[in-house]
């Protein structure tokens, strides 16, 4: 019997929350059209970033150049945001809209961190701690990102660098968060 009574109690929850969902999605897609202008929107800092080394290297050319692509547009780190509370938000006529800038934010951090990956395999440190820094700015939840950033600071003996990164792990809306404040603290 008391297998029975948890298992009607779970069945029971799990009917509430299916219904919780589907209410919520109801009135989502019933949100009208809201203004995008507080979004943070992301600029990419061009002159910054190390645009002019090892272009002779066809993969490190190719990510140069998707990024001058990027720098354009409008971009929008939505990581961790549902479809569901973006429309709630900002109104569900704005969810492809939402849906291609967060999509430039996930061609722009993963290319950024296929970069930096590159410039360290041709020696070029330097290079790909810029390039990786601006990635930190911009929110990413890319764990190899930060792992590696924090091998770089840490192989310069700069502890406090890697401390440095912590407050930006900690601001991440993912489920990654807790094994990227792991990975940082490991080289603490």
């Amino acid at each position: 019997m008391l297998i029975a009574f948890f298992a009607r109690r779970g069945k029971d929850k799990y009917a509430q929350e299916q219904e919780d969902f589907w209410e919520r999605e109801r009135r989502a897609n019933s949100t009208r059209r809201k203004s995008l202008d507080g979004l943070n929107y992301l600029t990419i800092p061009w002159d910054r970033l190390p645009t002019e080394v090892c272009t002779d290297d066809e993969r490190i050319a190719e990510y140069i150049d998707t990024i001058r692509n990027l720098k354009d547009t409008k971009i929008v780190n939505l990581t961790g945001i549902s479809n569901t509370d973006l429309k709630l938000q900002y109104g569900a006529p704005n969810i492809t809209e939402l849906t291609i800038y967060d999509q430039r934010y996930t061609a722009l951090a993963s290319t950024l961190q296929r970069w930096a990956d590159a410039l360290i395999q041709k020696g070029e440190k330097d290079a790909a701690r810029t390039v990786l820094e601006y990635a930190v700015e911009t929110g990413t939840d890319v764990s190899g990102t930060y792992k590696l950033l924090a091998d770089i600071y840490d192989k310069e003996g700069n502890k406090e660098a890697i401390r440095g990164l912590l407050p930006a792990a900690e601001a991440l809306n993912t489920p990654m968060k807790d094994a990227i404040i792991r990975s940082i603290n490991e080289r603490l």
